[in-house]
């Protein structure tokens, strides 16, 4: 399939979104869309991941933390990158238009990742769904495949699924998860404001939104289940672990043998699953505020 007519069905499902959102998603030269300054050369001795694994970005919405993704990427070059679905937000970006530039860096620098030799994998989501129409393609050296299998440097395989199909109220009550998105969003802009206030208290960081899925009984058991279910499911295909998104909590634990593996969001946590390269796995959360302060930043691992 040529990349017109992707391009084309593309602008069909979005309706009015216009060039800019296909340049954006393909990193086409459109004068439209400036490209992003060069990148400095890696630090010598900078880590290489074997795999890097990331998941609801949420671009197109005023809720992703692109300018702190950006500088994740830079920093865990790797030989894998699997985005595992919400890559996009089709679900917010056909209620409004909202791409600024750092979402375009973002995209550009997936794309810049692949031409260089970065095997990059696009395991689409419920709020990009759109692309499941043109799942066995590949556009821009990007895969575009349903689910994937990554086999770590020590011999595990773990099955890659973004998750949603285990979620009942996405896959029987469609509209009552568009409901939640609003109000999840809701959340979110309450959130960035509670956040500027306590910035200038000198307060970290706060999410309220994982805040009440902790504390929120009901949450917290959908939770439970729904890690319950994708590790009895890979598990049932004969995989080692499962790696998924879709409920942005980000979590690596065993469950009755079967290694679990959430590499979080990038709308609240900051979060990524990372495979080194004798291949151990690290849950990273990203605290950076800029590549050159990388180093200064404290992050937090969980390590299997």
């Amino acid at each position: 399939m040529k990349s017109g007519f992707f391009r084309e069905g593309f602008a069909t499902r979005f309706d009015a979104l216009g060039a800019l959102g296909q340049a954006a998603v393909y990193g086409v030269n459109n004068p439209c869309v400036p490209a992003v300054e060069p990148e400095a050369p890696e630090e010598a001795g900078h880590p290489h991941y074997r795999a890097v694994f990331i998941s609801d970005l949420h671009l197109g919405t005023p809720g992703c933390q692109a300018v702190a993704l950006l500088d994740f990427l830079k920093a865990h070059p790797s030989t894998h990158l699997y985005l595992v679905g919400d890559i996009i937000d089709g679900w917010q970006l056909r209620r409004r238009w909202y791409w600024p530039q750092a979402h375009n860096d973002v995209v550009q620098k997936v794309l810049r990742s692949a031409r260089k030799g970065c095997r990059v994998v696009f395991v689409p989501g419920n709020h990009d769904e759109f692309a499941r129409g043109f799942i066995g393609h590949s556009f821009g050296g990007i895969e575009v495949i349903h689910d994937a299998v990554h086999t770590t440097a020590d011999g595990r395989r773990l099955w890659i699924t973004h998750g949603d199909h285990f979620d009942g109220v996405v896959q029987c009550a469609k509209w009552l998860a568009y409901l939640g998105d609003n109000l999840y969003e809701f959340t979110l802009r309450l959130n960035r404001h509670l956040n500027s206030l306590r910035a200038r208290l000198g307060l970290p960081y706060w999410s309220l939104s994982a805040y009440l899925k902790h504390k929120v009984k009901k949450a917290l058991n959908y939770v439970m289940d729904f890690e319950a279910a994708v590790a009895a499911e890979a598990r049932r295909r004969g995989h080692d672990g499962v790696v998924c998104g879709h409920i942005h909590r980000a979590e690596m634990r065993e469950i009755d043998g079967t290694l679990y593996c959430n590499d979080g969001d990038w709308v609240e946590s900051r979060s990524a699953l990372v495979e080194h390269l004798d291949g151990r796995l690290e849950l990273v959360h990203w605290a950076a505020v800029s590549a050159a302060h990388a180093r200064l930043q404290p992050r937090a691992r969980v390590v299997v």
